[in-house]
């Protein structure tokens, strides 16, 4: 789009389906190298990946050129199918329903990379669930916590 400037971040926050544990430290890595070609397909610039075995991060660089939601969607669409056809999980995998998405100026993401960075250490002291309603306050963002994600079974 000729004329159009932007400087959308964005901090994108989902969960594998009832939060189970099933990101593996060995495929995970393979895992956010694949979610990142399928963001920079879509044009889009990733700044930063992490997460744990039930929920992952992701800094980008949104281009106006695609949905937020449409985005999402494609990420866990394909990426849910890469993992299944590659029988990387145990059982099959799924990503839940939703997501959390918070926007930060140019300044801030910094301070996101390393909190990105840090999941592993950060959940030592705070669950995921814990962490996701934080960010809702701290945004003031509105919810109901029958939306939330889904406790595991």
């Amino acid at each position: 789009m000729p004329n159009t400037y932007t400087q959308v971040h964005l901090q994108i926050v989902f969960a594998v389906k009832y939060r189970q544990a099933l990101i593996d430290r060995k495929w995970k890595n393979t895992l956010y190298k694949y979610i990142t070609g399928i963001i920079q397909d879509y044009d889009h610039k990733v700044l930063q990946i992490n997460g744990m075995p039930d929920h992952i991060h992701i800094l980008i660089g949104m281009r106006p050129t695609q949905s937020l939601s449409v985005l999402i969607k494609n990420v866990k669409a394909h990426s849910s199918k890469w993992i299944n056809e590659n029988k990387l999980s145990d059982s099959p995998f799924a990503w839940q329903g939703g997501f959390g998405a918070f926007s930060y100026a140019k300044d801030q993401v910094p301070n996101v990379i390393k909190y990105i960075q840090n999941q592993e250490q950060h959940h030592q002291k705070q669950t995921f669930l814990e962490e996701y309603i934080e960010a809702l306050e701290e945004n003031e963002i509105d919810y109901n916590k029958r939306y939330l994600f889904q406790a595991p079974q």
